[in-house]
């Protein structure tokens, strides 16, 4: 088991700044695929960005690229999310997630975690 807790959500301006952090517990992080996903109301939950175990594989949404970067702390147990030039668009509860992945395949799909947090919500105002 894996247990998963965001946390970095809040208001921002549209251009502006947030990080958000995702604190793992449990099994053996350096062995999981870390992703990011968000789900705005009425919509699917989407790929955002994920990361390989050693952090040297990263995908992004084209969405996203350029303005968002996700890396790990395996020594802290945390993934994080750095989102930069927010839009209003980008407005929607964000969730980390793990996939047991210990020869570096990154998953951009929802089926292919094992494991979700709680979420935690980004607001973007025009």
């Amino acid at each position: 088991q894996v247990q998963l807790v965001e946390s970095g959500g809040g208001l921002v301006q549209a251009g502006g700044s947030l990080r958000l952090s995702c604190a793992a517990s449990g099994r053996t992080f350096s062995s999981y695929a870390m992703g990011w996903f968000r789900q705005a109301p009425g919509k699917e939950r989407e790929f955002v960005a994920a990361i390989s175990w050693s952090g040297s594989n990263t995908h992004y949404a084209d969405s996203v690229k350029g303005r968002f970067t996700i890396s790990r702390d395996n020594a802290k147990n945390t993934v994080y999310l750095q989102m930069n030039s927010l839009k209003p668009e980008d407005t929607a509860v964000y969730y980390c997630a793990a996939d047991w992945s210990p020869f570096g395949v990154v998953g951009v799909t929802t089926e292919k975690y094992d494991y979700w947090g709680q979420g935690t919500r980004v607001t973007v105002s025009s």
